[in-house]
């Protein structure tokens, strides 16, 4: 009867302790949640006022700077952040796989909307807002709930709901202008990732 209860016990402190380092490899500093979150926040300011300054829908061409900047400077904070966590547990791969998948997900769908505006001109943006809005708030709580992060929990259904906003109006035809809808998509971004970002470094600060 001890001999089962002790394994038990060290089930528990085996499961507490993939946990711990999923949570402190992924997002132990909060940084690249960061990174993507002010990149994004910087980048919907300045979409927002070019086209509100000269009504030219061009400056949507603006959006490309999220991957082209996010692209070169996240895998870097990633590689250093990496270094210093060791091993991967099961609960690593898991989460690991999970934002591959959204990586794959996001290029496939901007190589399509790419595709469809120069080779058909047909306007598919949608597509980027509701992968920004559904698919990367999705993600986020599901590492919220691996790693029991609330932060990440709650600002992921945040973005999801801001998202079926989003997909309601799409599926209704109601124009997404940039005047109430931009507002609407920054908060989205500072509720998943500026938030949760400075809430993990604030606890990983306490831990040191």
């Amino acid at each position: 009867m001890e001999e089962k209860e002790l394994t038990e016990r060290e089930s528990l402190a085996v499961i507490t302790e993939m946990i711990s380092r999923t949570k402190e490899r992924y997002i132990g500093d909060g940084n690249i949640m960061l990174l993507w979150g002010y990149l994004t926040v910087a980048v919907s300011v300045l979409v927002w006022v070019l086209i509100n300054a000269t009504g030219n829908l061009n400056w949507n061409l603006c959006w490309l700077l999220i991957p082209l900047i996010g692209g070169i400077v996240a895998p870097i904070m990633s590689r250093k952040h990496k270094v210093k966590c060791g091993v991967k547990s099961y609960s690593d791969r898991v989460t690991s796989q999970i934002w591959l998948g959204v990586g794959i997900y996001a290029i496939v769908a901007m190589l399509f909307n790419l595709g469809f505006g120069i080779l058909a001109h047909i306007p598919t943006g949608a597509v980027m807002l509701i992968f920004a809005l559904a698919i990367v708030p999705f993600a986020e709580v599901a590492q919220g709930i691996i790693v029991k992060e609330k932060s990440l929990i709650i600002g992921g259904a945040v973005g999801l709901l801001i998202g079926i906003v989003t997909l309601c109006c799409i599926v209704g035809d109601v124009a997404l202008r940039v005047n109430w809808y931009m507002p609407l998509f920054i908060v989205a971004f500072v509720c998943m990732m500026i938030v949760p970002g400075h809430i993990i470094n604030y606890k990983s600060r306490q831990l040191r």
